[in-house]
């Protein structure tokens, strides 16, 4: 199974050949008789004959050996490339054409246009030789459909086209766009639901929020009103102020803090007397002219 003798670049040596394929020796292997052949042709020869060749003398497989300078010497001859056919000029040594093979520029590659089957080589994929591709794209559809055009085409319908593009049958292709365009109607409606729920949510909380800022703005203004009207305060002490309140759902609607001083740490201990911690919102307590935090609660 050697090298056929057309791959050589110059005429080979006789004495290089094989006997039983007449081709270039391929891994050369010696038979204890002195005879070289190739070990492809070899092995399978000494395996069923048991006998030399050239009718010499027995054999066995075990008494082959291989022969490494004849070898070395026929991997250093010049070889044309495996795709000489296809236009590569080159030439290489035998033990390097695997290597240029692997990135020879006349390597067999598919057309990279979509749906072209033809295979050449890597310089005709390159331009201008690709422009010869009848699968090349030549631009859009000037009729609307935006689909790209082939240049080997022909005449083109747009709606088979798009039938063709989408992988629709051209009978189903109506009910397809109807039920579409209900799945987006529902889908809209839906949206436009949510949005006016969004909205009619927004307008409450800020309804709320005015209503709660002008309650803050009068409780304001009265008190300023009453800073104003009445003779300050000697010695800092607070003007007393009566509110009636009436329980709601067994409830005032604030919560208190503090109460007698601690007698075993009166260092550590509040001040005597209870105060407003927190007013419940929306309770009894949660008017314009009612009590505020802090207020200290005299009775």
């Amino acid at each position: 199974m050697g090298f056929d003798l057309d791959r050589f670049a110059e005429p080979v040596d006789p004495d290089l050949k094989c006997k039983l394929c007449s081709k270039v020796l391929e891994e050369p292997l010696s038979t204890p008789c002195g005879h070289v052949f190739c070990a492809g042709c070899l092995l399978p020869w000494a395996l069923q004959r048991r006998r030399c060749p050239l009718q010499c003398q027995p054999l066995s497989a075990k008494e082959l050996h291989q022969v490494l300078p004849l070898r070395s010497l026929i991997q250093k001859l010049e070889v044309k490339c495996d795709y000489s056919p296809r236009g590569c000029g080159r030439t290489v040594r035998l033990h390097q054409l695997a290597a240029h093979v692997e990135w020879c520029d006349y390597s067999p590659a598919r057309c990279r246009h979509q749906g072209c089957p033809e295979v050449r080589s890597l310089p005709d994929l390159e331009a201008p030789r690709r422009e010869s591709c009848e699968r090349r794209p030549a631009g859009p559809c000037p009729q609307g459909c935006d689909l790209l055009l082939l240049a080997g085409g022909g005449g083109r319908c747009c709606l088979r086209a798009l039938r063709s593009h989408s992988g629709i049958p051209r009978a189903g292709l109506e009910p397809a766009l109807k039920r579409q365009a209900r799945e987006w109607s529902t889908r809209e409606k839906s949206l436009l639901a949510q949005l006016a729920a969004l909205q009619s949510e927004v307008q409450l909380t800020a309804l709320r929020y005015r209503v709660k800022f002008n309650q803050y703005m009068s409780h304001l203004s009265s008190l300023a009103r009453s800073l104003a009207g009445s003779p300050p305060c000697t010695g800092g002490e607070p003007k007393p102020l009566t509110i009636m309140l009436q329980r709601e759902n067994d409830t005032l609607g604030f919560n208190i803090i503090g109460g007698r001083p601690n007698q075993n740490n009166q260092e550590n201990s509040s001040p005597e007397g209870i105060y407003v911690s927190k007013i419940l919102e929306n309770g009894p307590a949660d008017k314009t002219e009612g009590l505020q935090i802090h207020d200290k609660i005299i009775e």
